[in-house]
């Protein structure tokens, strides 16, 4: 397969990451059929929804994928500070700097992200039953169009802080390389464990981590 051009490759979750030659395990969710416009793959194939956030694909093994951050931009890892931001919410600004002192589980998430779905519910939860013992999730939106955005929340309902970045720039700052990423981050502001995609069975591990971090003096 060609080298592609640097970048790091941005993958739904319900597509496998692998290293650069290597094949996907299974069909990815965003292709570019173009060139210029990317387009989600959706149930039906005479569908295209065109999108037009990401820039030109390039070729690993045979598919077309989307290029997100550079190479090298590899993301926070623990013990690093997790970047700030201050954006748009519902109803109020939410800047990370007002939840110091918490534990904060950072989600990453799109409208056209399929896993997405699946862990809003399960973060409904973690937010209901640690939210006293501190724990704050945001839900941190990367959809270009607030419509998108809004059209998905009317559907999936979210019971903790949700924060708007258009402009992605909070996605690059965080090196987020697929859809859903989370980050936990300690009462100091800095991140404890990272996580990219969601399955239902990955729920009590992600949990143990929320636990473990509320557990610490």
């Amino acid at each position: 397969a060609p080298v592609p051009a640097p970048g790091n490759i941005f993958l739904s979750s319900c597509v496998k990451q692998a290293p650069i030659g290597s094949r996907l395990a299974c069909r990815p969710v965003l292709m570019c059929l173009d060139g210029k416009k990317c387009h989600i793959i959706p149930k039906n194939p005479s569908e295209r929804i065109p999108m037009g956030l990401f820039p030109p694909p390039v070729v690993l093994a045979g598919w077309a994928v989307v290029l997100l951050a550079p190479v090298g931009a590899l993301g926070v890892g623990p013990g690093q500070a997790a970047p700030g931001f201050e954006l748009p919410g519902r109803t109020r600004v939410v800047r990370l700097a007002d939840y110091r002192g918490k534990i904060v589980y950072l989600d990453f998430w799109a409208s056209w992200c399929g896993p997405c779905k699946k862990s809003f519910p399960w973060m409904n939860d973690i937010q209901a039953r640690y939210g006293a013992k501190g724990l704050r999730v945001i839900g941190l939106n990367v959809d270009q169009k607030p419509a998108d955005a809004a059209a998905f929340l009317a559907q999936v309902a979210a019971k903790f802080d949700i924060a708007f970045d258009a402009g992605g720039q909070a996605p690059r700052a965080y090196g987020v390389k697929g859809m859903p990423t989370s980050i936990l981050i300690g009462p100091d502001g800095r991140v404890l464990a990272v996580h990219t995609g969601f399955r239902d069975d990955q729920r009590d591990e992600l949990e143990r981590k929320i636990v473990a971090a509320l557990a610490r003096p």
